[in-house]
Formats: structure tokens, sequence, C-alpha cells
């Protein structure tokens, strides 16, 4: 087990609540470790009443203690006293000397996880102990930055024992180039006024126009300055910059984007400021952008391609009801129907963001075209579908497509010609192929012999060349036929 879930649910001890509220505080468990320079670590108690530590993170900025992976290792003997000491009296418990770990001295705090979730029957009670362990090695005169970072750090620490932090308002899931506090950190305080802004920090809003020191002036100000006025705003902004809910949002000015993390901090509950963490993420919102240009583009492509194709269809159409020769009306007909189902793939691709389709879907579509052409009016043909397709590529989706439409069509107009009978398509999917069975009830090969149409071809073009697959018919006169279709999954994973 690896998880924090499979750890944590492992003892049989916490709620489903619990295990959300230690997975949120897991998520930030690097902005601890960056904002105290030290490791910690995230414990929950077992059912021998020990520990087990079920998240670790690394301070970016300084030197870890744990070089190598404590999760899922029980807590050691120098810190069970400390670690049960703060799970049972739910007070922060800091070492009262250095602890020595592998010939390096070391301060450890131990801070209550407190759920004030819980609520309703299960009052607010502590659920785990999460540890700090600083290495006391690289011990020098700090900087501003720093001693700002430790009290972040401090506060957050006691918002985790009195149970106001992680805050259950904030997103769950960081956005891609969420802001680390490395990028750039400001904190606060109740009325919105900047009392620290990191180098970094600064850089971003002078990249954005400011030209001015933060400190000391009025966050929400700054930024409306910044914006231009005839720029929509995110509602969201003024709560950001204010520091009064833990959202994100972005900021632009002058072609700069500038990611916003804030993190409200409270005493007991009462609100005493905030964090803002910021970074300039023009470079990934741009890219964001043109991964959004192309995917409309391409879905616009699709569209177009299939409105062509229908034009086409309908073109066929048109001509076999004006011919008079049965054979060349037969032959336009199918031709339509080739065209349609390919058209059927491209409309799926058009709906979707990705160049992937639910085969289910399209193939039902295609069944129900299938059934409304190939039947004659001597005919009467019943089709049923089993099993699942699952997704596909759009590169497999229309030869796959196409061949299940000349199976199936050949059965309706050859093995069903002139009667009623059924045809089943049964779907079999593993890991590392598609078995896909198609059955009629009809009249059987004649002295089992496959056909050499013009279908027969394009079924084998499509499978064995297209698709790296093969095919198999079976079947005698008088016993119906069984198409089976085995496609190799491999290239799903390449």
């Amino acid at each position: 087990m690896s998880t924090l879930s499979d750890l944590a649910n492992a003892q049989g001890r916490l709620a489903d609540n619990d295990v959300e509220w230690l997975h949120r505080l897991a998520g930030d468990g690097q902005l601890l470790a960056d904002l105290a320079s030290a490791d910690i670590v995230v414990w929950i108690e077992t059912d021998d009443g020990s520990f087990v530590a079920v998240a670790h993170a690394r301070p970016s900025g300084a030197a870890t203690l744990f070089y190598r992976d404590i999760v899922g290792e029980r807590v050691r003997p120098q810190w069970r006293t400390q670690v049960q000491g703060a799970f049972e009296s739910a007070e922060i418990v800091d070492s009262s000397s250095p602890d020595w770990f592998e010939e390096t001295p070391t301060r450890v705090r131990a801070v209550p996880i407190v759920n004030e979730r819980r609520g309703g029957e299960h009052p607010a009670v502590v659920i785990g102990v999460v540890t700090r362990h600083t290495n006391l090695g690289e011990a020098r005169t700090p900087s501003r930055q720093q001693i700002t970072f430790d009290e972040c750090a401090n506060d957050l620490f006691r918002m985790i024992a009195d149970g106001s932090f992680p805050d259950p308002a904030a997103p769950t899931s960081p956005r891609r180039g969420a802001p680390r506090a490395s990028d750039g950190l400001i904190r606060i305080d109740v009325d919105g006024i900047t009392t620290f802004a990191s180098p970094n920090a600064l850089s971003a809003f002078n990249r954005m126009g400011f030209d001015d020191e933060l400190e000391g002036e009025s966050l929400a100000e700054v930024t409306t300055r910044l914006v231009p006025p005839s720029r929509q705003v995110d509602e969201s902004l003024p709560v950001v910059v204010t520091g009064r809910a833990p959202w994100r949002t972005d900021i632009e000015a002058r072609g700069v984007t500038v990611s916003l993390r804030a993190i409200p901090l409270k005493d007991h509950g009462t609100r005493i400021g905030a964090i803002l963490l910021c970074r300039d993420v023009s470079e990934l919102r741009h890219q964001e952008q043109e991964l959004i240009t192309k995917d409309a583009t391409i879905r616009e492509i699709h569209h177009r391609v299939k409105n062509n194709l229908q034009t086409v269809a309908s073109l066929l159409r048109i001509q076999a009801r004006r011919t008079h020769s049965d054979e060349a009306r037969d032959a336009l007909t199918q031709a339509m129907r080739r065209v349609d189902s390919i058209a059927v793939v491209h409309d799926t691709l058009a709906q979707g963001l990705t160049q992937k389709v639910d085969f289910d879907e399209v193939f039902h579509r295609v069944l129900k075209l299938v059934a409304e052409v190939a039947s004659a009016p001597n005919t009467r043909a019943r089709t049923r579908s089993t099993g699942r397709f699952g997704v596909l590529p759009s590169e497999y989706a229309t030869p796959l497509a196409l061949a299940l439409t000349e199976v199936v069509t050949n059965a309706v107009e050859h093995g069903l010609a002139g009667q009623e009978g059924m045809v089943t398509i049964d779907a079999a999917r593993t890991e590392e192929n598609l078995r896909v069975t198609v059955h009629d009830t009809g009249k059987g090969l004649p002295e089992g012999r496959i056909g050499q149409g013009l279908g027969t071809q394009i079924i084998r073009t499509l499978i064995q060349g297209e698709l790296s697959g093969s095919i198999e018919w079976r079947g005698s006169e008088g016993e119906g036929t069984e198409v089976v279709i085995d496609i190799p999954l491999r290239w799903l994973t390449k």
C-alpha cells in the first residue's frame, strides 16, 4: 500500500470525512514544508496505539532530513512520546531539546490535526498528527523573507491544531501552474494592506506595470489600477486580493498573467490577515489558449468533414434514385452507406474534446443506419448488440466502424434476404484484445465458401491492414453465419 487512502483505510479508525481532510492537508504539505524549511510528515494512529506515516513532503529550499521515503513506516521511538502527547492533548508539542537524527541536530514540532467538519454526533476531534522536522545543522542568520515564511508556517500549524486549516471551501485540485511559496508570497493584514512581499512576488507585479513597492499598499487598490477598465475581471478577484476566501484567480495586465491563491489566516476563528501566493503563468496560459484554439479548430474540421461526407452521401442517394440499373443502384446505395458510416465517426469527434470516441455510441448510430438502409421490403431483420467496445482512438474508430458496417450489411442483405431473422453483435474487450462476434440466423455460407465481392475485400483490408487484426467466417448453409473479428489493443498503450 502506498497511497494515503490505502494507509488510512487499512487502520479502520477513520471515517471517509477524516480521510478527505487528510488528503486536503497532504495536498498542502509542500506549502508547509517550503514555508517552514523543514520536512513535514503526517501520522495517523494504528490499531495497536502506535502511529504510521501516511504523507511526507520535503522542503524545496532546504536540505531534507529523510533521504528515503518514510511513508508507511511506524513512528520512531524518539518521536513517539511527542506525537502521542499532541494526539491525546490536542495541543502543539515542541521538543524540549535538539533531537539527533542520523548525527544531525533537529528540532521537532508535533501538531494535532483537528477535523472541524465532523460535526453532529461526531464533534471536531484529533484525527492525526503532523510533525515538522527542522534541520539545525544548517542554521544561519535568517533573512526577513525566511522569518516571514516561518511566521506564516506557524500560523498555519496553529490553524491545523484548531481545525481551521485546511479550509473546506478551498479548491481540492490545483489548476496547472498553481503558485507555490517560492514563486512569490504576499502577506496582508486584516484590512488588506501588504505587510510583506517577496522579491518574486514584487517582480510579478512589476511585469504587470506596477513600479512601486507593494508593502504598505492596499493590494485591492493596486490590482484595480493594474487591470484595464475595458477588461472583464473575474468576480472572485476582489475576494482573493483581500484575503477573505481561500480561492484562486488570475489577474492579467500588459500581456502578463499572474495566478493568485489566497489563504486566509485565522486565530481561533477570527480573521487576522491572509497569505497570497502568486506566480507568473503567462506562458502556461498562452499554451492553454493555444490548446483550446487547436481543439476548437480540430472539432470544426471534423464538423465540416462530416457535413461534406453527408453532402456526398446525399448526392449518391439522389443518383441511386435516378438510375435505371439495379446493379448500379445497389452499388451507389452501398457507397452511400459507407460514406454515412464514416460521417458518424467525424460527427462524434466534432462533439468531443479529445481525439478519442466512445465507440459504443458510434456503433449504436451505425447499427441503426445499417438496419434502415440494408433491409429490403421482404426482409425483416432485427439487430441486437451486447457487450461494450469502450473508448477507441479516432484513427481506429473509422476503419472499425466501416468494417462492421460491411459485416452487418452482408448479414442482413445476404444472410437474411427474403426472410425474418436476427443479427447479434457481441463485443468482448480485455486489456490486450477486442473480439467482435457478428452472428445471423440466416441462410449461412453456401458450402462454407466466403464471398469474393467488394464488401469482403473492404472488410479484410480494414481489419487486417489498418487494424492489424484477424477475421474469420464460420457457418454452413442453412445454419447461419458467424463472423469473428479479433483486434489487438497493444497500440492503445503506445
